[in-house]
Order: C-alpha cells, then structure tokens, then sequence
C-alpha cells in the first residue's frame, strides 16, 4: 500500500504538484498582471443569441418549404 509521504509535493493550492520554480512563477504573474492580455468586451447577451439562432432557423425552415413547394413535393 503507497505511503501518502510517497506523493508528489502540491502548489499551496493542494491540486497539482509545483512546475515552476518561485523566480519563474513570479515573472510569470508579473505578465499576467500587466494587462497585455486584458481585452475589453461587451457582456453576453443569452437573449439576443436565442433570437438570431430562432431567426436564422425560421428563414432556413422557410426557404426549404419553398424549394419543397417548387419541386411539388408538398
């Protein structure tokens, strides 16, 4: 049976063990923290996605039923 000494060391996190040295992690938050990865976006809107996938099935649905009337199917 492994002894629990036996394990790999974990972060302070407790859920993966350490990869980078400190002076790496360090420089590592320091670019992280700098903003260049920081991009202003406009909040997600749930209702106006719904809308669109609605819209763009109903114009779908109705160009089939077009065709299909066109070609005598219905």
């Amino acid at each position: 049976m492994p002894d629990k000494r036996d394990a790999p060391k974990t972060s302070d996190s407790g859920f993966h063990p350490k990869k980078l040295s400190d002076e790496d992690q360090a420089r590592v938050d320091k670019f992280l923290h700098t903003g260049v990865n920081d991009v202003e976006r406009k909040p997600f809107r749930p209702w106006l996605l719904l809308a669109v996938i609605v819209g763009v099935l109903t114009l779908l649905s109705l160009l089939s039923l077009m065709i299909a009337r066109t070609k005598g199917v219905v």
